[in-house]
């Protein structure tokens, strides 16, 4: 009877242990998962730009995620615990980071084509100019021209 009381025991604690209470709770203050999207663009935008220019963003006085905290109205503790969260569900929290990916590459996509124009209007504005130029230069030659009386050599 002891042996049958222990085996059962240990079946039940077995269970259990089993039951998966790792879960953490829905806080009460989470941020949606489209709010998440845009946050963790915005700290990834800014983490970038921090890796190039971290003299500057220090000079000026910027912490990108107070920043970012700031920009969202959210604090770091709703943040951390909202990701904690998140992390718990893999398929919502690759759903995430899908969206935020494909987000930085349509930015990514965005800025190249802006690059681009500038560059063509700047090419464009320095052909202008060129012309501009020409037509100055040709414009004084005639007036040079005009002015100074042909010369006749019967030589």
């Amino acid at each position: 009877m002891n042996r049958v009381v222990t085996i059962l025991l240990i079946s039940i604690i077995t269970f259990c242990s089993c039951k998966n209470d790792n879960l953490p709770e829905k806080p009460e203050n989470l941020i949606s998962e489209d709010k998440m999207v845009h946050i963790l663009i915005d700290l990834s935008i800014l983490s970038s730009a921090k890796g190039l220019n971290k003299k500057i963003i220090e000079n000026n006085g910027i912490t990108p995620d107070a920043y970012v905290y700031q920009k969202h109205n959210i604090d770091s503790t709703q943040f951390s615990e909202s990701n904690t969260y998140y992390s718990h569900f893999i398929d919502e929290y690759s759903n995430i980071y899908v969206r935020v990916k494909d987000s930085l590459e349509k930015l990514k996509l965005k800025y190249v084509r802006l690059e681009q124009i500038e560059n063509e209007e700047k090419e464009a504005s320095r052909t202008e100019e060129k012309k501009r130029n020409k037509a100055e230069a040709l414009k004084k030659r005639k007036k040079d021209s005009l002015l100074s009386p042909p010369s006749f050599d019967d030589n």
